[in-house]
């Protein structure tokens, strides 16, 4: 199992330079991948690759990108430059966002979730495979068009899938899935097995499944639970993610978070590997940078 860091999430309070500086870090303690929120802030594709080309072998991923305000010949452009810049070490994730930004904030309609995402991918796969896209749905319709972009292999693709519609078409026409607010119970008994077999049933090879989670070490961890149930209430409040905590058991984010001493997070994260959870993507929720860091250094021995 790779591990990772998520950064970008604080984006609001960290310069450019900052961003930059957590990854080379990162690729300096061995951590196998860096993922970057897109949120409303730095654009995660512009800031990963402008990482890519201070760092040699870190792993570079979105997590994920919004696909209603993009275009997908935008994204599949954007996500080929960043290909090339960075060695070929990007992936690209893609995710639904929710009502609440898409429809309400943007102004673009949300009805049909799953139909925009199956067409979505139909348009973006070929691109990023280098491949002419001739397509008509109801959403998109693209003719002629392919992208040559110089030094860039296919970009993998994932995304943010966690019902079971989404899970599937995902299987059949991505490379995996990113998950956040889903814990272990859910990923094994859900998440993992439905993407799984929609892979196999379209000949795929088993999906990258990148597991997200709030990681904190410390000895006091009822404190620690209660400082990211403050941080985190907006997730145990949207619809997608409050399902996946009910179908946990979980009240709230804090639930599912991993916060505890050495042993306990040693123990949650051979959890996850036994289970299927081929990449771990640490998001770390630490309240100092003490904290922070003696976090960031236990995970680095993992890696």
């Amino acid at each position: 199992m790779r591990i990772g860091i998520m950064i970008g999430a604080d984006g609001t309070t960290r310069g450019i330079d900052d961003v930059i500086a957590i990854a080379k870090r990162a690729e300096t303690l061995g951590f196998g991948a860096v993922w970057m929120a897109n949120i409303f802030s730095f654009d995660a594709i512009t800031a990963l690759t402008l990482i890519g080309r201070e760092t040699d072998k870190v792993a570079l991923g979105t997590a994920v990108v919004p696909t209603y305000p993009r275009h997908p010949t935008a994204i599949a452009q954007q996500a080929l430059t960043a290909a090339s810049a960075t060695g070929n070490r990007f992936y690209l994730g893609i995710g639904l966002s929710h009502q609440v930004v898409i429809e309400n904030m943007l102004g673009f309609s949300y009805a049909k979730p799953a139909r925009h995402m199956r067409e979505y991918l139909t348009v973006l796969g070929p691109l990023l495979r280098g491949e002419t896209v001739n397509f008509d749905g109801e959403e998109y319709r693209v003719h002629g068009v392919a992208l040559t972009v110089p030094g860039a292999e296919p970009v993998p693709v994932i995304v943010a899938a966690l019902g079971p519609a989404m899970l599937k078409l995902t299987g059949e026409l991505a490379d995996g899935t990113t998950t956040w607010m889903v814990g272990p119970k859910t990923m094994a008994g859900h998440i993992i097995p439905t993407i799984g077999a929609a892979a196999r049933d379209a000949g795929k090879p088993d999906p990258i499944i990148v597991g997200g989670f709030p990681v904190v070490l410390t000895n006091k961890p009822d404190e620690a639970r209660q400082a990211i149930a403050q941080q985190l209430t907006i997730y145990g409040q949207l619809p997608s993610y409050r399902a996946m905590l009910d179908r946990e058991g979980a009240k709230g984010p804090a639930d599912i978070a991993l916060a505890g001493d050495e042993n306990y997070l040693r123990g949650e994260i051979k959890r996850l590997e036994s289970i299927g959870v081929t990449d771990f993507n640490a998001a770390i929720t630490a309240g100092d940078t003490a904290t922070y860091d003696r976090t960031l250094e236990f995970l680095a021995s993992f890696a």
